[in-house]
């Protein structure tokens, strides 16, 4: 097995924007905080069941992570993350069903589906306001086992195009980065939609 990481995800600033004119599916930019490209994105459309690839770049040469679901609604899905060179699994995002009807949680799982920390929304009043008004932006933690905050995601107001910025507070986050990296492509992919 390559420990090797592509160097695309041994950043600590990520900015995640959503490709504007896409007539299928969506379309996934992910930059560093100078706006080189580091990784680019697509969900295919018209599937019943979520599938998204990662590439080191748009000409798609260098595929790096698959994003998929068994599972056709996606309410409480959960998310599988696959390394398409090694043939395995890196582990998984399962959205908390339940609980993000009035604050967004999701649970990182190992390639074991071991719990490994959550992603929730920081606020429930902006939690609760993002559901009645697109106009105000989400603010997620990602918080280790032990309940430290490893990265922050936040939304950024635009009515045009959706982006948000992770920071990933620790050289060596607990969590793979490739999961982490994973859950800026959902929330661009499917919060959104769900509201």
């Amino acid at each position: 097995m390559n420990n090797e990481l592509h160097p695309a995800f041994s950043h600590r600033k990520y900015i995640f924007r959503r490709k504007i004119f896409k007539l299928v599916g969506g379309a996934f930019h992910i930059f560093d905080e100078a706006g080189n490209l580091l990784l680019y994105s697509e969900q295919k459309g018209f599937r019943l069941r979520e599938d998204m690839r990662v590439w080191a770049d748009e000409s798609k040469s260098q595929e790096l992570l698959q994003i998929k679901t068994p599972q056709i609604l996606d309410i409480g899905a959960t998310y599988y993350v696959y390394d398409p060179l090694e043939q395995r699994k890196i582990g998984a995002l399962r959205r908390k069903a339940l609980k993000s009807i009035f604050r967004d949680e999701w649970s990182f799982l190992s390639s074991e589906d071991v719990e490994l920390g959550k992603m929730t929304e920081s606020s429930l009043l902006g939690a609760l306001l993002s559901r009645w008004l697109n106009l105000v932006p989400q603010s997620y933690s990602v918080l280790d086992l032990e309940g430290r905050e490893i990265a922050i995601i936040r939304q950024h107001f635009n009515p045009f195009v959706l982006k948000y910025t992770m920071d990933i507070l620790f050289p060596e986050p607990s969590i793979d980065p490739r999961l982490l990296v994973s859950a800026g492509i959902l929330l661009c992919a499917i919060e959104r939609r769900q509201q």
